[in-house]
Order: structure tokens, then C-alpha cells, then sequence
């Protein structure tokens, strides 16, 4: 399914140029923006690229760079000497045209309207990030259209904006190692979603490439396309196993003319030869197809209505033991379902409302998947969460942050196709956030009753902004319109007519490749009863362990040989044995481990209801294929009380009786012995347990301190940055002055 990102505007083609007059003129058709962001040594950066660029690309230029306020930037009169196009500082409401370079000022940031320019008031310190305000701006209004140019400067500014560039369609550049500040750049390029890494002056010339290129100069729509996307369609199908035939197709047109344009080729039979020989390319296209761009409580609104309208309805009257469902849709990298879960975390606080919590969020991008359990992200992200969160939900790692195990343990994630593969079941929550506006007419009529079968009879279903249930009125109320959050209306719970869905590819290709019958279900189920009435008539009772000694299966009547322990229900094997047999399996477990193979044990006695029994034990590993046994079988075996009288016809001397009384008194010393050691070793335990407590609280008060610490650095940091940037500007004011003053000399 396709990535979750915010709404793309209307842009029905890929960026055209040839409508306007090169020169400058008035053009009506879109044009490619192109926002270029630095910080520290982006005046020398500025300058390599306005120098390289040619004056008539059809392309407009907006620079943005790093400043305190209050200082008087002479940025303009800098770059208006070697710049070859119109060259202005951002006045408010200002009307981009191309072939225009426009610069922003220290005392504002920048936004967009449309194509006009907007200076919007600086927000506090410490949250002062232009370019990501710029880019995201840039992407909302102008979709494909957008350019997005990260240059020299320390810190993260950039990251999250361009991400927004990418999944809109437009086209993403970073400096190399030519950078003075190497950071800005490469945390855009660790983002993954940058198309070219090149010094100023190459983006200059790949600029001035891209606005030449037949598919940006001849203006289309997508109905008037120079390509059909049938054949592309078609062989990426072939390659992946997807087919995005009834995707909506403007997406589709964008995305293919923006791979063809990013390889350098003129023609779509270019394209579809590479295509065809490159599985890699193929893999690229498929994921610009997907869309994987997303972000943490995007839309916080939302949220906030989860927890106030969706959380307390589906906690209602709910026990500990009953753990909410939510399925999470188009997951891409995790962000959104964790997002969910924190919620989630944080309605259980003020709520005090003890129900847990089993998130399922599923993709088709297995590359999205991966980096989701993995749940590590850039630092960039306190933009996105703020202090408090960052504080409680994450751990810095390595410079960068991963999500707390308490949040990642409740998440699953796994690769899943809503169209070809059976749903989830019993879901209270299902979140489909903007992923039904890339899909065709006919796939939303299917997916929407797939989406209500998977709910329970009380579920919600959670769209994106510009997301409906179409016609599908009788099957959900609305319930939050801000939200688009709808209630499961009490339609019959059963899947659409018409839904089929096929077994993984691996298993349908061997299917058909052997020519195998599927296997019939009720043959089946007959062959599972009578193996059962045999086993539960015949086979002696025995238990499956893990290694770990937790029971997984329990066979025939165990109650002779197992019984609950008091206090706390648990299902370790050596807490539920009888008295008696405790030792005896320790033991052979722990031969039967060692050794791998079976290990039995006789003569162990236990007592139940007052009468003794005699019984046998025996370990046997069961092993998967040629791996290591980390399943144990414990079979219980009890002699017939016949047996034991036939042992114990022979008359008992006066000596013998003292001596198995004897016995039986030092077993009893033994016994209470060794109950003293374990009680001596729990006791042990929690102390330990308790300590252990402690130092996580002051482990947690100690990381409290290390981020203050790391925001101060920041702080200072972006002081820095904006001394760099004055420094930068002086230089080149004194180079210039030298200049001037040697000419005066000279003329005298």
C-alpha cells in the first residue's frame, strides 16, 4: 500500500516550463521552485552555485540562511554581484516569478501562499528552523514542482523539509564533502531521500539539466501524457508482484516522468529498457510509488481526539486481560504507529485505566519494516515530539534516538498487502491515515469493507484529512468530523462479496509448480479429532516445555503429576510439579540439554489426595530439522499399584521398618533444607530486584541531566552557527573593501 504523507495538492502533471518566456516573462502554466538552505559557510556555498547558474532556466530560487536577529544582512548586495538573474531580499507578499532569485532576511522566517512569498514572525529560540518551515510550505502548495537544495551548515535544519519534497514528487540535492559544515547535508542525506550529492556548482548544472528536459519543457496532463504507463505498470509488476494498475494515475505519471528525468533518458522505451535489465531501478521506482515519507503525530489534533473520544470507549467495562487492538495501515517507518502507542501511553497515565495495548502496523515496503523495528530515528525528531516525549519515550543512541522498549514491545510489525492478503480480526482500532487517496475508485469500494470486517463490533476506523468512506454510509457513523474518525456501525460482520485473498507468492508459485490439490479442511479437522481421542486414551499425560521451562502444550491428564501453585498463576513447569518430582525433572533436563537426547528417571514418589504413587519420568528434546533442541517433551509415567504390591509382598524385617523410617525422617530434614535455600534465594532476589529499581531511577535522573546539557550545547551551537554566518558575511565585506581600497591606490 502506498506511504502515508500529507495530502498532495491537485498538481495534475509533472513541472512545465515551456510556457513561459525564458527571459522573465509571465507564464501561467507551473513552474519549478527551488529552495536552497544553509547555515554556517552557505555564503561561499551561495555564491559557487549563482555563479554556475544560467539566467534563463525557468526556474524561480528562494535562498534561505541562518541569521540573528537583529542583524543587518548584507546577503543580497553579496550575491547580487555574481548572480546572472533579478536578485532581491523577501519583501512580504511577494509574487515568485522564474528566472528570480529571492533572499530571505534575518528577521522573519519564510512561508508560502500559493506562489507568494510570506514572511511569517520568528518563533522562540531554540525552535528557529527556516528551512524545514520553507520546504514543507514548498511541498504542501507546490507538490512536484518543488526543488529542495540542502548546502553547508551545522545542525538539522533541512532533514525533515526535504523528506516532505521527496514525498511530494519533486526533487531533492545535498552538498558533498565540499561543504565547510559537513552536518546539514549529511543529515539530509541519512534521511534516505535524497537524489544527488553534488558540489554548488554541479547542482547548478544538473539545474539548469533538469529545466531542459523534454518532460519538464513540454507542458502535459496526465490525460495528454507522451507515455502510457501501462507497459511501465506491467514491468514493474513482473519485477515486484505489485500491481498498481488502478493507482490513480496522475501519481503514477509524476513519479515515472520524475525516475526518468533523475536517470538523464529522453523516452519512456529508454526508461522500460532500463527497467527491464535493472532490478535495482525497479526496486527505486517501487518505492517512489509506495511514498514512504511520514512523521510522528502528524496532525496532533487527531491524537489528542484519540485520546479523548476513541481510548475511553474502547477501555470501557475492559479487563487487564482483554489487551486493546489497533491495526495501523501504510505504516512506512514506524512513525505513526508508535505514535499511537505513546498516545496510548499517555491516555493510561491520566486515565489510570490498566487494559495494555497490542499494535499491529503493516506495510508492503519490507525496507520500510525493517527500519520501523528498528525504531531508531534522527535527531531532528524533537521537532516533531517535543522535550517531553523525547524525555520519556526515546533513548539517545549513537546520535541518534530510538523508541523505549516499553513502546516498541507492543508494536508488530509485519509486510501486508489490505488487497491480496486475509485481514486482521478483532481490531478496536484501525488507522488507514491517508493512503485511500493514491488508490483508484474501485480499490476504496474494496478496502473499505475489509477495513469493517476486520473491527469489532464497537471499533473505529481513523482516515486522513482528505479521506471518506465514500459510499459506504451504512457500514460506519461518523463520529469526529475534525478527526475523520468514524464508529462501526452494527452491520453482519463478514468479508465483502467478491473478496478473495491469495496465499504468499512463495506458496502459490510451489502450488502451482507441483500441481498440489489444496487440502480439505474437513478431512483435516476428522484426522485431528481421532488423533486426539488416541492420545488422550492411550498416550501416557506428558507436558511441552520451552527451554526456559514455561509450558506450551499440555497432553492428556496431567492433574496427578501437576497442580497449581498458590499466589501469583504462572506456567513454569517446576512451579506447577507435584512434590516430590520437582528435583528428578530438574535434573533431567538438565542431562537432557546437555546431552540431547532423551533422559528418563524412575522411583520418584509424590502424594496425592493421601495416597502415594510411584512415578516415572522422561526428557525427550524435540528438535526442528538439524537445530539445536529448544523444545523439551515431559512424559509422566505411573507404575500400577499392582506392581508395587508384587515388590513389596516379601515380609519387612524389624531392622528394615527403623531403617526406611530413618530414611524417610532425613528426607523430610532434606527437604525442608533445601525449601529454606529457595525461600533464602527469592528473598535474594528481590532485594536485587529492588536495587536494580533504584539504579534505574537514577539512571533516569542522570539522562534527565544529559539532555539538558545537549540542549544547552544546541543552544550554543546555533549561536555559533549565526557567528559563523555574520563572520562569513564580514569576510566577504573585506575582501570586497580590500579590493576597493587597492583600486583607489592604484588610481592615485
Amino acid at each position: 500500500m502506498p506511504r502515508k504523507r500529507p495530502a498532495e495538492p491537485a498538481a495534475d502533471a509533472f513541472p512545465s516550463s515551456a510556457s513561459a518566456d525564458r527571459s522573465g516573462g509571465a507564464r501561467t502554466a507551473p513552474f519549478p521552485i527551488v529552495g536552497i538552505g544553509a547555515s554556517a559557510g552557505g555564503v561561499e556555498a551561495f555564491t559557487e552555485l549563482l555563479s554556475a547558474l544560467p539566467p534563463n532556466t525557468g526556474m524561480a530560487f528562494v535562498l534561505l540562511l541562518h541569521l540573528p536577529v537583529g542583524h543587518e544582512s548584507l546577503l543580497s548586495e553579496i550575491l547580487g554581484r555574481v548572480c546572472r538573474m533579478p536578485l532581491a531580499e523577501v519583501r512580504d507578499r511577494v509574487v515568485i516569478e522564474p528566472n528570480h532569485v529571492y533572499v530571505l532576511g534575518a528577521a522573519s522566517d519564510l512561508d508560502l501562499e500559493g506562489k507568494s512569498l510570506v514572511l511569517v514572525e520568528r518563533p522562540a529560540p531554540g525552535q528557529h528552523r527556516p528551512i524545514d518551515r520553507f520546504f514543507r510550505g514548498l511541498a504542501t502548495h507546490h507538490a512536484n514542482c518543488a526543488i529542495g537544495v540542502v548546502l553547508s551548515g551545522t545542525g538539522s535544519d533541512g532533514s525533515i523539509g526535504i523528506q516532505e519534497i521527496k514525498a511530494a514528487g519533486g526533487i531533492t540535492f545535498a552538498q558533498d564533502d565540499t561543504a565547510q559544515q559537513t552536518s546539514m547535508p549529511r543529515s539530509a542525506i541519512e534521511t534516505g531521500t535524497v537524489d544527488f550529492v553534488l558540489s554548488p556548482g554541479d547542482i547548478a548544472h544538473e539545474l539548469a539539466r533538469i529545466a531542459s528536459h523534454p518532460l519538464i519543457s513540454a507542458p502535459q496532463e496526465p490525460d495528454d501524457a507522451p507515455f502510457e504507463l501501462a507497459p511501465v505498470l506491467e514491468v514493474l509488476h513482473n519485477s515486484i508482484g505489485v500491481d498498481f494498475a488502478d493507482y490513480k494515475p496522475n501519481t503514477l505519471y509524476r513519479r515515472i516522468a520524475r525516475r526518468i528525468v533523475l536517470h538523464r533518458l529522453d523516452s519512456v522505451s529508454d526508461y522500460l529498457t532500463l527497467l527491464k535489465k535493472d532490478a535495482a531501478e525497479a526496486h527505486a521506482l517501487y518505492q517512489d510509488l509506495l511514498i514512504n515519507v511520514t512523521s510522528f503525530f502528524r496532525n496532533p489534533d487527531a491524537f489528542e481526539a484519540l485520546k479523548t473520544v476513541v481510548f475511553p470507549k474502547i477501555t470501557q467495562s475492559r479487563s487487564r486481560h482483554d489487551p486493546v487492538r489497533v491495526w495501523t495501515l501504510a505504516c512506512s517507518t514506524g512513525e505513526e504507529a508508535y505514535s499511537i502507542a505513546m498516545a496510548y501511553a499517555e491516555f493510561l497515565d491520566e486515565s489510570g485505566v490498566p487494559v495494555p495495548l497490542q499494535l499491529f502496523a503493516t506495510d508492503l515496503n519490507e525496507a520500510g519494516i525493517d527500519r520501523a523495528r528498528l525504531g531508531i530515528y534522527p535527531k531532528s525528531v524533537v521537532e516533531q515530539v517535543g522535550p517531553e516525549r523525547l524525555r520519556r519515550f526515546f533513548v539517545q543512541v549513537d546520535g541518534s534516538y530510538r523508541i523505549a522498549k516499553s513502546i516498541r514491545d507492543v508494536c508488530v510489525f509485519a509486510r501486508h498487502n489490505v488487497l491480496t492478503d486475509p485481514p486482521f480480526s478483532r481490531i478496536d482500532l484501525v488507522s488507514c491515515r491517508n493512503m485511500l487517496i493514491y488508490l483508484g475508485q474501485e480499490l476504496q469500494q474494496k478496502v473499505i469493507p475489509i477495513l469493517h470486517y476486520a473491527l469489532r463490533p464497537s471499533g473505529f476506523l481513523w482516515l486522513g484529512n482528505s479521506e471518506t468512506i465514500g459510499s459506504h454510509r451504512d457500514l460506519f457513523e461518523l463520529v469526529e468530523a475534525k478527526s475523520k474518525i468514524y464508529a462501526k456501525d452494527g452491520a453482519p460482520d463478514h468479508l465483502p462479496i467478491g473478496a478473495t485473498f491469495t496465499p504468499r507468492a512463495p506458496v502459490a508459485a510451489f502450488r502451482s509448480a507441483m500441481r498440489l490439490p489444496e487440502p480439505l479442511p474437513v478431512l483435516r479437522d476428522t484426522h485431528r479429532e481421532a488423533e486426539r481421542l488416541l492420545l488422550a486414551r492411550y498416550a501416557p499425560p506428558s507436558v511441552l516445555v520451552r527451554s526456559d521451562l514455561e509450558i506450551l502444550q499440555y497432553r492428556g491428564n496431567t492433574s496427578p503429576f501437576l497442580a497449581p501453585a498458590p499466589g501469583k498463576a504462572s506456567l513454569n513447569l517446576l512451579k506447577m510439579l507435584r512434590e516430590g518430582l520437582v528435583m528428578g525433572v530438574r535434573s533431567a533436563l538438565t542431562q537432557a540439554k546437555a546431552a540431547e537426547m532423551p533422559v528418563r528417571q524412575d522411583d520418584l514418589w509424590i502424594s496425592v489426595d493421601g495416597r502415594e504413587r510411584r512415578v516415572a519420568i522422561e526428557v525427550i528434546p524435540v528438535r526442528s530439522g538439524t537445530d539445536r533442541a529448544e523444545l523439551f517433551m515431559v512424559v509422566f509415567e505411573e507404575t500400577p499399584i499392582a506392581e508395587i504390591a508384587a515388590e513389596a509382598a516379601p515380609a519387612l524385617s524389624d531392622a528394615t521398618r527403623v531403617e526406611i523410617e530413618k530414611l524417610k525422617q532425613e528426607l523430610a530434614a532434606t527437604r525442608e533444607y533445601l525449601q529454606s535455600v529457595i525461600e533464602q534465594q527469592e528473598a535474594a532476589n528481590e532485594e536485587l530486584q529492588s536495587a536494580n529499581e533504584e539504579v534505574q531511577s537514577t539512571n533516569e535522573e542522570l539522562q534527565s541531566i544529559n539532555e539538558e546539557l545537549e540542549t544547552s550545547k544546541e543552544e550554543v551551537q546555533s549561536t555559533n552557527e549565526e557567528l559563523a554566518t555574520v563572520n562569513d558575511e564580514l569576510h566577504a565585506r573585506n575582501v570586497e573593501l580590500s579590493q576597493i581600497n587597492n583600486d583607489v591606490i592604484n588610481l592615485l
